[in-house]
């Protein structure tokens, strides 16, 4: 087997390139995914039935259906229909890039909304009706209580579906963008050299969830920080 560093040297610029796509998706989608996400966990969580009707039926369909169908679903399928052809939004679901981040977002959203619903219904009962003996209203014990709680609880089950997303962004390349995947598949192509590049490709996706995984245990910590000024003085007694 010939071992050709200079290949990988060359053509690492171009990778990097395909790596800024990939953070780029995967950070817009998890935004939008994370703002649809919150509406649909407290649909879930409401005791009404007929609010939990359509966030049952979103999270089922986009959890039981694989990503790949639903790129080309958006990619392929929006086109199908006149009306959304002669629409406003046709612009946008005409180009790639949108109809990537737009099925990346709907999908995390159901993973997120899901994760935060357990979340919410994880947290202690007593901190809920301590809050409305304070005379809080539902929306100010959101803010101040429910959702932070909620973020703290769920941060590592988030981070591990941020690492999912990251290595689902992938499948971008298959509606022609070249994201990290897609140009070394591209560089492959052109220099027949896919040991080289692919493991390249792959450092490159293992420094990006190294990041992410540290990042995400940083906001852990910033969301859990009230448990743990709340152990330090337990662990003194103990020591005493």
């Amino acid at each position: 087997m010939n071992w050709t560093w200079d290949v990988i040297f060359e053509n690492l610029p171009k990778l990097l390139d395909g790596a800024l796509l990939t953070l780029e998706l995967v950070l817009i989608s998890g935004l939008i995914g994370v703002m649809l996400s919150l509406p649909l966990a407290l649909m879930r969580v409401s005791k009404r039935r007929w609010l939990q009707a359509f966030p049952f039926a979103y999270i089922f369909f986009f959890r039981g259906t694989p990503l790949l169908i639903q790129i080309f679903l958006v990619y392929y399928g929006a086109s199908q229909f006149d009306v959304i052809r002669e629409s406003a939004l046709w612009p946008i679901l005409r180009e790639p890039y949108w109809c990537a981040i737009i099925t990346f977002a709907l999908h995390t959203a159901a993973y997120i909304a899901e994760l935060l619903r357990g979340a919410i219904q994880s947290i202690p009962k007593g901190e809920i009706e301590a809050a409305k003996a304070l005379g809080m209203s539902y929306p100010l014990m959101l803010r101040r209580i429910i959702l932070p709680r909620a973020f703290g609880i769920m941060m590592p089950a988030y981070g591990n579906e941020v690492i999912l997303m990251l290595k689902g962004s992938a499948l971008a390349s298959t509606i022609t963008l070249l994201d990290l995947t897609g140009m070394a598949r591209t560089i492959i192509a052109r220099t027949y050299t896919p040991l080289e590049i692919f493991l390249a490709a792959g450092i490159i996706y293992l420094i990006i969830s190294a990041l992410i995984i540290g990042l995400f245990r940083m906001l852990e910590n910033h969301f859990n920080r009230h448990q743990q000024a709340r152990e330090k003085p337990q662990d003194l007694d103990a020591q005493h």
